[in-house]
């Protein structure tokens, strides 16, 4: 299912054009989000979707949630992390799977620029990670107009998720991951020459390589170990006091389900866990009916977030 949710074509039609919005999350870095604003977008809750390791605003699954949550009235802001989506020139430095000011300073934002009263984080993989720690991060305060969060199978115990990404059954994923995160470098070091030593790039044949050459020195963590230990949601979870909405899977190749069990996660009574048997990683890909595209973990998303709007 993974592979069928990453090739199959999906189209749109009802999903206006986005509007494009910049923000200046730290002295040295711009994020870019592509927004679907409703009338009066502060009468409306509003989705923040975050994308997974190496994808943009444009994924399928951002603009899947986005057409579902539009059409049910919400205003949606698709986020593109840093760097991603091929924004490289707008920040100097790098981004990191637990680096989560970003959404923060967003959210705070749309808080106070836009005067929006309810609003939901949504992550998918790496992005799901974000949104869970964020919220963990929060903890006994968060923004009252924070109204929930939900992750679509999210890498909350990163290095569980990247010792199975080397299995050799994943290697087709891995590959993908380590293309692209290169290319990111290489466009990077276009925009900023000299800044990171590309001659260790060459030698990177896994994203655990990748991260203990550059993502880890560069945030100051003493390994690619050290990194996914800190920057996992699994180190904070317990802390989350909003609603929380969790979907993965027991099939997803390179998640694996065992987290999601562990009484920090299952014993939070803010936290509902969907371990579903088939869905694979970011999946979830129902019968087609109708209008209705089979994609039924967006679906899932936005019935939660309206369920707890208070706007």
């Amino acid at each position: 299912m993974t592979l069928y949710s990453w090739g199959n074509p999906r189209y749109f039609p009802r999903l206006p054009a986005p509007v494009r919005r910049y923000f200046d999350v730290d002295h040295d870095a711009r994020v870019v989000a592509d927004c679907h604003w409703q009338a009066d977008p502060w009468r409306h809750p509003t989705i923040v979707a975050l994308h997974g390791l190496n994808g943009s605003s444009s994924a399928h699954y951002m603009r899947g949630i986005a057409a579902k949550a539009f059409a049910r009235g919400m205003n949606v802001v698709r986020l593109n992390q840093r760097n991603c989506g091929d924004t490289e020139h707008l920040s100097a430095g790098l981004f990191h799977s637990g680096l989560t000011a970003d959404a923060a300073h967003v959210v705070a934002e749309l808080i106070a620029v836009d005067g929006l009263a309810a609003i939901a984080v949504a992550g998918y993989s790496l992005g799901g990670n974000l949104a869970l720690k964020l919220a963990a991060e929060y903890g006994e305060a968060p923004p009252r107009e924070l109204v929930a969060v939900a992750a679509v199978s999210p890498i909350i115990e990163i290095g569980e998720c990247v010792k199975a990404l080397e299995q050799p059954g994943n290697a087709l994923y891995q590959w993908n991951f380590v293309k692209d995160l290169k290319r990111r470098m290489r466009r990077k070091n276009r925009f900023w020459p000299g800044r990171f030593d590309m001659s260790r790039l060459k030698d990177v044949r896994t994203v655990r390589e990748f991260d203990a050459a550059y993502t880890a020195p560069y945030f100051g963590f003493a390994s690619a170990e050290d990194y996914y230990h800190r920057a996992s949601a699994m180190r904070i979870i317990e802390r989350i006091r909003v609603p929380a909405l969790v979907i993965t899977a027991a099939d997803d190749p390179f998640v694996p389900p065992n987290p999601f069990r562990d009484p920090k996660v299952a014993a939070n009574p803010c936290v509902t866990v969907a371990i579903c048997e088939h869905g694979g990683h970011c999946g979830f890909v129902g019968p087609a009916a109708g209008e209705d595209d089979g994609y039924w973990a967006e679906d899932r998303i936005v019935e939660f977030v309206l369920s707890r709007n208070t706007a």
